[in-house]
């Protein structure tokens, strides 16, 4: 990643920072909670910038440039007469750096009819812009495409598939990253786990055909005020999402943003999700740390075949085990797999396999899942980002455990 936002390690993000939580006990916590990275942020004054910098925590500013939202599809199109080219120009002009502010928010959930413009607005905002990235988030698969239904008067994505919408945007718009939002915990049961995992396909083949990174926007909140997210719910977005090739995630939300249960109330104070995003961000910063020593090349799922929703996913295909370069007949005797296999970057002749145990979704039925396969190589290592898990061996075959929502990275030497 370029200018403000390293590229060389897994960044950890939340969306919303409002006024009530821009105090410096408030910025102190939000980087205790391992957040450095606030998105869709409007500080009071500049002051608060001062203190994004002082505890290095990173934002995406917004309310500089023009606001633009996709919503329910009804101002499709209508881009370039609302926000002219003109107009992110001028601004540009009298705008005031800050060394936390990383990038400029241009807009959320387009729809395909307006990336034209946007592209154009990217390329303006680039050059206009010396330090900072232009921020865009994309609709997720469930938003609405053309000929849903014989009654739809509205259509947010603008084309006819997801796939097409994606394909469109690396089309359209030149940015070194594809962002989408995608909450399982807001959807039904019968077809989320489906939906998300061919969110995530179609996502992560575009990244790796035109080199860009991937990030993600999960949810730490609720839908409703009955709703807390578990610590195995926030892992399993995460590890699932690494194992797609995700190299940003962004939380929502930290404050007041939309739905409950965010992971400070209304008046600031913290709720029952702070300790859970800080225990969890926690791990991830420290899984990182060896996992972005690798890239993902591709994903695969094991153990799918038998779940409600698998008919009708048909690219979402799921085998009884696995075979590559690495490893032979990679299997588990009880769950499901999901598998990043993935390379070094600076020695192709060390693969990996990222492995999330995606059993227990949403955190009610914890079981450990029983992982064997066989390798020839001679140097193979389990990280959990705490330490070495054990191998048991036997010949060329190795086994080991792996609790519900949780990962490891396997390595090859």
């Amino acid at each position: 990643m370029n200018r403000r936002i390293p590229g060389d390690r897994l960044i950890l993000g939340a969306y919303i920072l409002q006024p009530y939580a821009q105090t410096e006990k408030h910025i102190k916590e939000l980087s205790e909670c391992g957040v450095e990275l606030i998105v869709c942020f409007n500080p009071k004054d500049r002051s608060v910038l001062d203190l994004l910098e002082k505890y290095h925590v990173g934002c995406i500013i917004t309310g500089v440039l023009p606001g633009w939202w996709g919503g329910d599809g009804t101002k499709a199109g209508t881009l370039h007469e609302r926000n002219p080219l003109e107009t992110y120009e001028k601004i540009a002009g009298s705008f005031e750096d800050h060394p936390a502010i990383c990038g400029i928010d241009i807009g959320d959930e387009p729809s395909a009819l307006d990336f034209d413009h946007y592209g154009k607005i990217a390329r303006t905002v680039n050059l206009s812009f010396a330090n900072q990235l232009p921020y865009l988030n994309l609709y997720p698969n469930y938003a609405s495409v053309a000929g849903n239904n014989e009654d739809q008067t509205q259509c947010q994505l603008g084309t006819e598939t997801y796939a097409e919408h994606i394909q469109r945007y690396i089309e359209k718009v030149d940015l070194p990253y594809i962002s989408y939002d995608f909450y399982l915990y807001s959807l039904p049961e019968s077809i989320g786990v489906g939906k998300m995992l061919d969110n995530f396909r179609i996502v992560a083949d575009a990244c790796r055909s035109t080199g860009r990174d991937f990030w993600y926007i999960p949810q730490v909140n609720g839908l409703h005020e009955t709703d807390f997210t578990s610590e195995d719910m926030l892992r399993y977005q995460a590890y699932i999402a690494l194992c797609y090739g995700a190299t940003v995630i962004n939380w929502a939300c930290y404050t007041g943003g939309w739905w409950c249960n965010n992971v400070l109330d209304d008046k600031g104070n913290k709720t029952e999700q702070y300790d859970k995003l800080k225990k969890i961000n926690a791990e991830l910063s420290r899984f990182g740390e060896i996992y972005m020593k690798y890239r993902n090349t591709s994903t695969h799922l094991i153990g799918f075949e038998n779940e409600p929703w698998y008919p009708a996913f048909p690219d979402v295909r799921s085998v009884d085990h696995l075979d590559t370069g690495a490893v032979r007949d990679l299997k588990t005797d009880n769950g499901k797999l999901v598998i990043g296999q993935m390379v070094h970057r600076a020695d192709t002749d060390k693969p990996a396999l990222l492995v999330c145990n995606a059993s227990d979704p949403y955190g009610r039925e914890p079981s450990a899942a029983t992982i064997s396969f066989r390798s020839f190589r001679r140097n193979v290592k389990v990280y959990s980002g705490e330490r070495v898990i054990p191998l048991s061996k036997c010949g060329d075959e190795y086994s080991f455990e792996l609790g519900s929502d949780r990962a490891v990275l396997i390595t090859f030497e």
